[in-house]
């Protein structure tokens, strides 16, 4: 497995990443959204010479903020839609392993609207052109959450075999409770390219270090022995949270 994690859930500055990251022999997980909200931070070209400098590789978190491919509103869906792409694109520049994507999101749970939407995912799906591979990722974390079970997010792979699957075990906690990582990994290890990995008590996604929560660490390690695709970490705590993290994972299952 290839393990990285995310400067923007660490709280840390990309030289404190790229630091990092190198010292670790980890990549960094962008989150695209930051870069649209702070024209400070390098373009993709400028990342990229950066991660090539470093010796560090790159995956990237397609847009969430303020977005939504489900959305009911033909000019919100439409720029979710665009965002998206001009993300992937960035994707391919500084040469990302994946991309994750998120499902959208359907406040309104009445039964036309709730067809209608799962209509403009599965046309987004279909419109979008993928210069890297794209996982969907598990949510569930709340009512307004699009995809509501394992088997949601199951039926849409299947009718979109050209994307991969991110198993998010903090989110699947919060979701289906203990069991809920190995229901995911039951019913879609095959489409499986990209780990995230975080902690929680199992209520509320925290984000915590690994091993610092109720994860269930152990089958997690058993199930990443020999996984060949990326694991980003999205866990707070600064530095010190991701070498925590990167300790535990290193241990023998």
């Amino acid at each position: 497995m290839k393990l990285g994690f995310s400067p923007l859930t660490a709280g840390l500055s990309y030289r404190q990443a790229f630091d990092l990251a190198a010292d670790l022999g980890l990549f960094l997980e962008i989150a695209y959204d930051q870069h649209e909200m702070d024209p400070r931070l390098p373009g993709a070209r400028e990342l990229a010479e950066m991660g090539r400098t470093a010796g560090v590789g790159f995956s990237l978190h397609l847009p969430f903020v303020d977005w939504n491919l489900a959305s009911l509103v033909p000019p919100v869906q439409q720029l979710s839609l665009e965002r998206t792409q001009r993300a992937i694109a960035f994707g391919a520049e500084i040469g990302a392993a994946c991309g994750v994507l998120h499902t959208g999101l359907v406040p309104l749970r009445q039964d036309e609207a709730v067809a209608q939407a799962f209509r403009l995912v599965h046309q987004s799906l279909e419109q979008l052109e993928l210069a890297i591979p794209v996982a969907l990722e598990n949510l569930g974390l709340s009512r307004s959450d699009l995809l509501e079970t394992p088997t949601d997010l199951a039926d849409l792979l299947a009718a979109h075999p050209q994307y991969g699957f991110c198993l998010d075990v903090g989110h699947a906690l919060i979701q289906r409770g203990p069991g809920g990582s190995q229901e995911y990994h039951h019913l879609l290890g095959s489409r499986l390219i990209h780990f995230h990995l975080h902690d929680n008590q199992g209520s509320r996604d925290e984000h915590l270090p690994c091993g610092a929560g109720v994860v269930d660490w152990a089958w997690v390690r058993r199930v990443l022995n020999g996984f060949s695709g990326t694991v980003a970490l999205e866990v707070t705590g600064g530095a010190e949270g991701v070498r925590r993290s990167v300790a535990l994972l290193r241990e023998s299952a």
